[in-house]
């Protein structure tokens, strides 16, 4: 893609240079902006927007949350998604729609709460943690920054500010060698990678903390859930230790951006086989099957442009 491209900006596609926001921006200063990250996939029968509607619902719950109001409706936005992917010319790509507040004042509560911007870009992106990181597996580490506490700030909701906490880890781990990082909660208990959900394999049971875990509740994560139990898996939503990493058979994360990736070392320790698990190549090849055709998609997932 070029420097140049356009975005839907404020109602309209626009070219880039041309969507600007103030610096007095509240999100500029306070963090106080909340978006999503929807993944475009080329299928047989045309592109498709990977559950664009179910995103784009939990955008506006993110919003809500925040008291942040959008002015346009789920229609409209989930029109403005289409229009601005088609637009890129891209065939398979990742759109970020992104909702922040505006020139609303310098204090720390907005002093016009109507004073909101609302941005849609397509990108291109690939394997995000590498080539070859679907097959090979990567290496993380846990890291010494937690996960924020139970009723500090609101960690299931999709905000701008909360990815300071996964900045700290993901570069903690990067500068100790490791392609991504893992988190505990303060209670020292599992919780998810920098921007992933994960997954545990042990014998016949497949194992990912609970949404009360300080985690963001991923849509890739459902997805993997339902395929998962589709498959005749048993599993289970449940509390993981940190020594359960290290002892379990297998390891995955999966997010919008990873979608599903093998971990293959935590901490320097093989895990399992050392490369891509079993169970993690069957629900992979069930996930990249609702693109090539292979996987019947029966629940409305695939959205057309």
């Amino acid at each position: 893609m070029s420097e140049e491209f356009r975005v839907w900006f404020n109602g309209e596609l626009r070219e880039s240079k041309a969507c600007t926001v103030h610096v007095r921006s509240h999100a500029l200063h306070y963090g106080s902006s909340v978006f999503e990250g929807i993944r475009g996939y080329e299928t047989p029968v045309g592109t498709m927007l990977f559950r664009l509607t179910d995103h784009l619902k939990r955008l506006f719950w993110s919003a809500s949350v925040y008291r942040i109001p959008i002015v346009y409706s789920l229609d409209e936005m989930r029109a403005a998604c289409r229009e601005v992917f088609r637009d890129s010319g891209m065939k398979r790509g990742y759109l970020r729609p992104l909702v922040m507040r505006g020139d609303c004042g310098i204090g720390v509560i907005p002093a016009d709460f109507d004073a909101v911007d609302v941005a849609i870009l397509a990108l291109e992106m690939g394997q995000y943690l590498g080539e070859d990181c679907h097959s090979e597996g990567i290496d993380a580490c846990i890291t010494s920054w937690n996960r924020m506490a139970p009723n500090t700030m609101p960690v299931g909701v999709k905000a701008g500010g909360n990815y300071l906490s996964s900045q700290l880890i993901g570069m903690e781990a990067r500068d100790r060698g490791f392609h991504e990082g893992i988190a505990l909660g303060t209670d020292g208990l599992l919780s998810e990678g920098t921007g992933e959900n994960v997954f545990v394999v042990r014998g016949k049971q497949v194992l990912t903390p609970p949404v009360s875990s300080a985690i963001l509740n991923g849509i890739t994560r459902d997805s993997v859930i339902t395929l998962a139990r589709g498959m005749g898996l048993e599993v289970l939503e449940q509390t993981i230790s940190r020594e359960q990493l290290y002892a379990s058979d297998e390891v995955f994360f999966t997010g919008t951006a990873v979608e599903v990736t093998p971990v293959r070392r935590i901490d320097h320790m093989v895990i399992g086989n050392g490369g891509r698990g079993s169970v993690t190549a069957k629900i992979q090849t069930a996930f990249f099957g609702l693109f090539d055709g292979s996987t019947t998609d029966q629940w409305g997932w695939l959205e057309p442009l």
